[in-house]
């Protein structure tokens, strides 16, 4: 929510403060609500309010102090922005070489469903949420294609990732290809092996798993079996990627919770998976994988449907103290369930222990940590599993990818000291049933925990819903910064411009590098008959209008209120999200009028503008004009898009006509009395064959 007086960020204009909504007559008798901003020296701006993707609030780590305000007309901000977008655009260049090298590349295109794979998937125990299906249809299609596959799949813990990792999997063995699954831990590994080996039981592949848990005899037997082929899918540790592995055929990779992997173990996977379809999995993704999926230099599906009957996990702050573990343990107990405590240090797990037998005497306790020898963290963890303990003490061995549907209390000793993905992971080990959950995090008081570890505690009880770990990725990338994307190197230009201001800059830097030196890439593929939209050209599309477009104040009294529905308009990008938010306005407002009904069309009208590639759109006195990209050489005057709006042109001549105005091609169309009707027009053109 923006209050005055709080600091924002206007792309063009610079930081300043918000100075609240304002009526301001228009020259013909009308009114139009605007956003007032004040800069340096008092100045002030008034911003329309189809210009509020342009605003965001200026946020910026803790230092605590104040940024400085803009002073208009000196030029400093816009210095500040090219110094930034170039250094971005060294960075964007890498990405989009390697997203180009990418689509040139040759994989293998894996053949379509047979009926095994019908089979595997109607065994599902469980009905898929619409998007598990979704993402799991959007997999298939990718290994189907000739590219080499690399998707993200972002979806919270216990939501069904590994289900499609399963089909995944099978679907590469059908085709005689192998399959690799890399994870973090050992305890993952083993889990991870019998679940794909029971969901693949009934069908003729052969399941292994590496791990330092295995004997050198074993070890050496597998490797053998693999480079002969006789494994078709192998689970394991980054022991995967060691010198004595040797795959007969790899076809497909398969990562789990990247977040955890360092960047050597990264240089070596980039390596190995040159052409091989590769599909990473993560409930918090880390913020340059994020940043990658957010530019679209990778393919990302959300799964954002909980599996029915789950409910939010309850997330407390607590400092640590006797009597908060005996409650919650106790509880636990009395529903005959079971207890993770994780605590980050190995040498505290026994004095904690101490402490759970003076508050709870008669519960059993195991210690678990991965410092014990493999066989005996793995005989701790069957007993968890077959209810022989009621508490497992453990360092954060539980993050990744226990699943005990009897355990649904957790407590987390210094959560202060883990970061925020951490945090999200270990919580989501509980919750994984239809029992509620409890999630305890213990941290000294508040105020003398740092304002990160603050931020990083209160997003935490904040995003406690099932689904949130995609908003807790994007917090995250919020309170760390971005950092170089695609190297080590980390990022200062969030401080300057905010994260937001950041964000729109780097799509600025990379349509202008598309424009400019990446122009053969797309004349290329347009060449092809490659369908290229008009928004790869462009990176925004402004509207000017002289028409009434707003919320009355006697339609909707308070202007926070307002703002806040502007703001959500402003990020809608789906005609039925553009319904459902009517709807909403409907129910609580009663019937929307005139002006408001002209404001909900402008998203449409810059949607589909940005789609043909429409810099402008000025809606002034009953005509509308459309500018188009500024590069006269474009590669889009080039393309199907741009086509199918000249075909427009000639088939309504009375209505249309093109000028050329300071060097900018115009299109000008007459009759226009509302957005409605320009809504329809551009359409019109991207209906046109």
């Amino acid at each position: 929510e923006m209050e005055p007086g709080d600091y924002i960020v206007h792309v063009d204009l610079g930081i300043g403060k918000f100075g609240g909504l304002v009526r301001v007559p228009t020259p013909d008798g009308t009114y139009q609500e605007v956003i007032r901003i004040i800069y340096q020296n008092n100045d002030k701006v008034d911003v329309s309010i189809h210009s509020l993707y342009k605003i965001s609030k200026y946020r910026r780590s803790d230092t605590g102090e104040p940024p400085r305000l803009s002073t208009l007309g000196t030029g400093a901000w816009e210095r500040l922005k090219e110094k930034t977008k170039k250094k971005i655009k060294d960075i964007a260049r890498d990405l989009i070489r390697l997203y180009a090298k990418r689509r040139h590349e040759k994989g293998y295109a894996f053949s379509p469903d047979n009926f095994m794979q019908h089979e595997l998937e109607a065994s599902f125990l469980y009905e898929d949420t619409p998007d598990q299906l979704r993402t799991t249809q959007e997999v298939k299609a990718d290994m189907e294609r000739a590219q080499p596959m690399d998707r993200l799949v972002c979806g919270d813990v216990g939501f069904g990732k590994t289900e499609i990792a399963v089909r995944a999997a099978f679907k590469a063995a059908c085709d005689s290809k192998q399959v690799a699954v890399l994870v973090p831990t050992t305890v993952l590994a083993y889990q991870h092996y019998q679940t794909f080996r029971s969901r693949l039981k009934d069908f003729p592949v052969r399941v292994d798993y590496l791990s330092r848990a295995r004997s050198a005899k074993q070890t050496k037997q597998v490797l053998a079996d693999l480079e002969s082929g006789k494994v078709d899918i192998l689970v394991g540790t980054h022991k995967l990627l060691g010198k004595t592995v040797a795959w007969h055929d790899l076809g497909l990779l398969i990562i789990d919770e990247e977040q955890k992997f360092g960047v050597s173990t990264k240089e070596k996977l980039r390596k190995l998976k040159t052409n091989v379809d590769t599909l990473t999995m993560s409930a918090t993704p880390i913020p340059r994988t994020l940043q990658f999926s957010l530019m679209g230099a990778r393919d990302m599906s959300i799964i954002r449907t909980p599996p029915p009957n789950r409910y939010p996990i309850h997330t407390e702050l607590c400092t640590f103290e006797g009597s908060v573990i005996a409650d919650a343990i106790s509880f636990e107990m009395s529903r005959n369930g079971q207890v993770y405590f994780v605590s980050d240090r190995i040498a505290g797990l026994q004095h904690i222990e101490e402490i759970i037998h003076k508050y709870v005497p008669d519960a059993r306790v195991a210690i678990g940590h991965g410092q014990m020898p493999p066989e005996k963290l793995e005989e701790i963890i069957m007993g968890f599993i077959n209810y022989d303990y009621d508490v497992l003490l453990s360092t954060t061995i539980v993050e990744n990818g226990i699943d005990i549907s009897n355990a649904n209390t957790i407590i987390i000793n210094d959560a202060h000291h883990f970061g925020l993905s951490d945090l999200h992971q270990m919580r989501g080990r509980v919750g994984r049933s239809n029992r509620k959950a409890f999630c305890y995090l213990m941290a000294p008081p508040r105020s003398v925990l740092t304002p990160e570890a603050r931020r990083r505690l209160e997003a935490l009880e904040t995003f406690s819903e099932l689904g949130s770990g995609f908003n807790l990725a994007m917090q995250d990338l919020d309170i760390r910064g971005a950092g170089n994307l695609l190297g080590a190197e980390q990022s200062g230009f969030m401080e300057d411009l905010g994260y937001e201001t950041y964000q729109k800059i780097l799509n600025q830097a990379v349509t202008e590098l598309k424009n400019d030196e990446f122009a053969d890439l797309y004349a290329q593929d347009i060449a092809q008959g490659k369908e290229i939209s008009g928004d790869e050209f462009v990176e925004d599309c402004a509207v000017d209008s002289d028409l009434e477009m707003y919320f009355p104040e006697t339609y909707v009294p308070g202007s926070a209120e307002r703002m806040l529905l502007y703001r959500e308009l402003d990020n809608i990008d789906r005609d039925e999200a553009l319904d459902a938010y009517r709807q909403r306005l409907i129910d609580r407002f009663g019937p929307v009028p005139h002006e408001g009904e002209e404001l909900m069309q402008v998203v449409t009208l810059r949607r589909i503008g940005k789609r043909l590639g429409c810099e402008k759109i000025a809606l002034r006195q009953g005509v509308m004009n459309l500018q188009f990209v500024s590069q006269q050489d474009s590669p889009f005057y080039q393309s199907k898009a741009f086509g199918r709006i000249i075909k427009y042109v000639m088939a309504n001549p009375r209505r249309c006509q093109f000028r050329d105005v300071r060097g900018h091609r115009l299109i000008q169309v007459k009759n226009i009395p509302s957005v409605a009707e320009a809504v329809g027009v551009l359409r019109g053109m991207e209906r046109q064959e």
